[in-house]
């Protein structure tokens, strides 16, 4: 449904119940909802002062909306409640629809209802924690030439369902978008500079329907990454009129590939660059994704990590788990059980979704989660065993992260092996010197360590 008919819609729910359509602010807000702007932003370009669409136009209109729609309207969930009521509305058998609504309770199939958490976060979801500072930040950078974006965090911390929200956000501006998950390149082309260029190349003119044309541009003489180069300024470039949102995930696949990464990485170093120098260039804007689980030394003057905007996701502030578990119907409005999740989990995205979805169904109590650890270990099983596999494919980080778990306060340890821990998640750093992250990490690494020990003790 398109927003004019939207709003049509809600023209005549509005007329219906408070005989007043929506007045020329309020029509500014929603707009400037469904483009992600600021009140701040709508009012400074329509001719406001900043305030007046925050303090007088934005609550007015979100409590008439509720009132319509039987739900308490905000901006976060503005978009998706008001596109879903349409939807109802615009059907032939309304009142049919709305009875069926009414009379049976959410499925787990809709929004409303949490389905497990694993991997990104749906667009639609309710589920999704804004991080509002850097989604603005991220926004206003994709808006400049030759932008470059990299976003880096341990696994599972949520930078896929941030990139999904960005290239939304770029697709409302007008923007050509480009997605490219280097998880899903077969080992064989990421172990191969010309045959990754070649697959970048015909993958972007695929999703621009654009011929693929390589070979017209490849020439052995010059190289795969100035044929790749070329190609990019003269063919895919030219053939748009718009910015190009090149957004590439899980870029940490390269890095189990040195060799290429120390040519790959360069090489969108060098497009950023030229932004500067060739007006063509400026079109293309990049979003460069990836774990920091992996670490590869690589030369900084050669790589893309020490340019654009660099994007760091940490861990939920306690207040944002408290906002997550409303989500999940979970009454913590003391912040008592915020609290104690964030002593057990730290605020680690996956973790806090996994608590609050297996609460919220009543699988395991808070007091279970916390003092005891099977109902943990059983509910963390994957994420905590991976970490296990890493730490005993790596003895020396192992005894490392021992070092820190046995300790009685934060200690300090190699630089290196205090990097691939961080990078990892499984400490924090105060003043430099590590710790355990979470308590989680050290009820179930100390009895790995110990269970391990009897092993090799029995053994002998």
């Amino acid at each position: 449904m398109n927003l004019d008919s939207l709003f049509e819609i809600v023209d005549r729910l509005l007329i219906e119940s408070h005989n007043r359509p929506l007045n020329s602010a309020e029509n500014l807000v929603l707009r400037g909802i469904w483009q992600y702007k600021t009140y701040n932003q709508i009012a400074i370009e329509a001719g406001y002062s900043p305030g007046y669409f925050t303090n007088v136009v934005a609550p007015e209109l979100f409590g008439r909306l509720s009132e319509v729609i039987g739900q308490r309207v905000t901006k976060k969930n503005c978009q998706v409640l008001l596109e879903s009521y349409a939807i109802v509305e615009a059907a032939p058998n309304t009142k049919l629809l709305k009875q069926d609504l009414t009379q049976f309770p959410p499925t787990v199939n809709q929004d409303t209802s949490p389905c497990y958490p694993s991997g990104s976060v749906p667009l639609a979801s309710p589920f999704y924690l804004k991080r509002s500072y850097l989604e603005e930040q991220i926004y206003q950078e994709i808006k400049k030439p030759g932008a470059l974006v990299r976003i880096k965090a341990p696994r599972e911390m949520g930078k896929t369902s941030l990139l999904l929200r960005i290239l939304d956000y770029a697709k409302y501006q007008g923007y050509c978008t480009i997605s490219l998950n280097l998880e899903q390149v077969e080992q064989t082309i990421l172990s191969d500079l010309n045959q990754l260029l070649r697959w970048l190349c015909a993958n972007i003119a695929r999703q621009l329907q654009l011929q693929p044309m390589l070979d017209e541009y490849w020439h052995e003489d010059l190289g795969s990454k100035v044929s790749c180069t070329v190609y990019f300024q003269e063919y895919l470039l030219e053939s748009i009129n718009t910015p190009l949102i090149l957004a590439l995930d899980e870029v940490n696949h390269i890095f189990e590939h040195p060799q290429v990464a120390k040519d790959f990485l360069p090489l969108l170093r060098s497009w950023y660059e030229e932004a500067k120098r060739l007006p063509i260039w400026q079109k293309l804007r990049l979003l460069v994704v990836h774990s920091t689980d992996i670490y590869v030394p690589l030369e900084l003057n050669q790589s893309p990590f020490n340019v654009g905007l660099p994007i760091q996701l940490d861990n939920f502030s306690q207040e944002e788990v408290q906002q997550l578990a409303q989500c999940y119907g979970l009454n913590w409005t003391d912040g008592e059980g915020a609290r104690q999740l964030m002593a057990m989990v730290g605020g680690h995205p996956a973790l806090v979704h996994l608590a609050l979805y297996h609460l919220s169904r009543k699988e395991v109590t808070l007091s279970q989660l916390l003092e005891t650890a099977p109902p943990a270990s059983k509910i963390y099983s994957n994420h905590l065993q991976r970490h296990w596999a890493t730490l005993q494919k790596q003895p020396e980080l192992g005894q490392a992260f021992d070092n820190v778990l046995n300790a009685n306060e934060a200690i300090l340890l190699d630089p290196i092996l205090t990097h691939k821990l961080s990078s990892m998640g499984l400490i924090k750093l105060s003043g430099g010197q590590a710790m355990a992250s979470c308590e989680l990490y050290r009820r179930f690494f100390t009895k790995k360590e110990q269970h391990l020990a009897l092993q090799n003790q029995n053994m002998n």
